[in-house]
């Protein structure tokens, strides 16, 4: 039986993309944001086509997101939630899970999540780029929302 196999890539530079970046923890999600538009830039997205939104923190992530995906083709989300002394970091990084994945589920857009969430700032200094050799996760969620952009563009031929 044959069977079609479809897989997006990253050599499509036409989309417009939307960031959503979390200002809270920004030592850490200002270099998740350069790595993203390095990554994109250096795909041939024109600067002109990344629209950056940047909200108060993670919490606020979906809703931003919600508001920016009609105006754009896809979404990366950009954060930082470092574990604390309390159930705190629970609550946030549960809520920003949910509302990221409810707006996958429901919508028609990808939306890709880049948003850390470490035990300790070690652990998201290194997730960022800034120490270490982990890469930086900005970086590997742009490539990924340009992958699952052509890949639903693939589907949608079907």
């Amino acid at each position: 039986m044959a069977h079609k196999i479809l897989a997006g890539n990253t050599d499509d530079s036409s989309f417009t993309i939307g960031i959503v970046v979390a200002k809270w923890n920004s030592f850490i999600t200002d270099e998740l944001l350069d790595g993203a538009l390095q990554a994109l830039k250096g795909k041939g997205i024109d600067e002109n086509n990344i629209v950056v939104a940047k909200c108060p923190g993670a919490y606020e992530i979906p809703y931003t997101t919600k508001q920016l995906l009609p105006k754009v083709d896809g979404v990366i989300t950009l954060g930082a939630v470092i574990r604390g002394d309390t159930p705190h970091f629970d609550f946030v990084c549960d809520a920003v899970n949910r509302g990221v994945t409810d707006l996958n589920v429901a919508g028609n857009k990808p939306v890709v999540f880049g948003v850390l969430t470490t035990d300790d700032v070690q652990q998201a200094r290194e997730r960022s780029g800034l120490a270490g050799d982990s890469g930086n996760k900005g970086t590997e969620s742009a490539l990924a929302l340009l992958e699952m952009l052509t890949l639903t563009e693939k589907i949608g031929e079907l």
